[in-house]
């Protein structure tokens, strides 16, 4: 965990990830003895994505799910994309038709989520609610941080670019391809606190073009720029007043350049490295 501290406020940081290996159960002893003397715990509000959640969705928002005019995958991805969509497909899934109802992003997230599945990964540790629990278990108050929901997604998938979500089209395709190894170093990396080895985990330049393009663009920029914005003011609210606080946030938010931990230390609080 990484400590931010002003004055008499104490911010402890707690990276979260994903995915991390199938199954993982997190729970740890110096998580827990912090609890003891924390004032409060701030993590994301989770996004409401229940079963009747996703049928409303797939209903009134078809459009932007799903591959207009009646039109299939193969005729609106590039032919170079959906060649090396196809052939992933046919590795992971037996249903040469499957995913072709859905636009190219929808339809690649699916196939990096089979794909994830495919070699003990999963998406679906929610380390915030982990949190919750303990912090509950301690009495301790938790605070649930309101980022973004299932509205900023759809408003940032209604108004992005073709060219933006072909390259992050190829983004999955290339982890699906040849980075599955790096991912699962990585998460084994995440249990077992190895921050430096995270580090030296480089993404593909594919998964940088797709972030460079997501930045450069409107709707998409907007949701990430306030998501920054958003955990960025809500530690400097913490570290103005007293006390221990612990937060929850996205590793790759902490660790890229220019991301939070960097934001913290250009305004002159102190950070210090787990």
């Amino acid at each position: 965990m990484w400590h931010v501290h002003h004055g008499a406020a104490n911010v402890w940081i707690l990276g979260s990830m994903s995915p991390l290996p199938k199954g993982i159960t997190w729970r740890s002893k110096q998580f827990e003895q912090l609890l003891a003397t924390t004032n409060q715990v701030v993590i994301p509000k989770p996004f409401d994505i229940s079963i009747v959640r996703i049928l409303w969705l797939l209903i009134t928002q078809r459009d932007v799910l799903m591959v207009r005019g009646g039109k299939r995958l193969k005729d609106v991805m590039p032919p170079d994309l959906y060649a090396r969509f196809a052939a992933q497909r046919a590795k992971y899934t037996a249903d040469s038709d499957k995913w072709e109802r859905y636009r190219p992003i929808i339809a690649a997230a699916f196939l990096q989520q089979a794909a994830f599945h495919q070699v003990g990964l999963s998406t679906r540790l929610d380390l915030g609610a982990a949190v919750r629990t303990l912090a509950g278990k301690h009495g301790v108050r938790v605070e649930e941080l309101k980022i973004a929901g299932v509205r900023d997604f759809l408003d940032a998938l209604k108004t992005m670019p073709r060219d933006t979500e072909n390259a992050c089209v190829a983004a999955s395709l290339v982890t699906v391809e040849k980075d599955l190894p790096r991912l699962v170093d990585r998460a084994q990396a995440w249990a077992s606190g190895n921050v430096e080895r995270i580090a030296s985990l480089h993404e593909p330049p594919e998964v940088d073009a797709c972030r460079a393009a997501l930045d450069e663009g409107t709707g998409a920029s907007e949701l990430i720029n306030l998501v920054r914005r958003t955990w960025l003011e809500s530690m400097e609210n913490h570290l103005q007043g007293s006390g221990v606080t612990v937060a929850v946030v996205n590793l790759d938010m902490l660790l890229e350049k220019g991301g939070l931990l960097d934001e913290l230390r250009a305004k002159g609080y102190e950070v210090d490295a787990p």
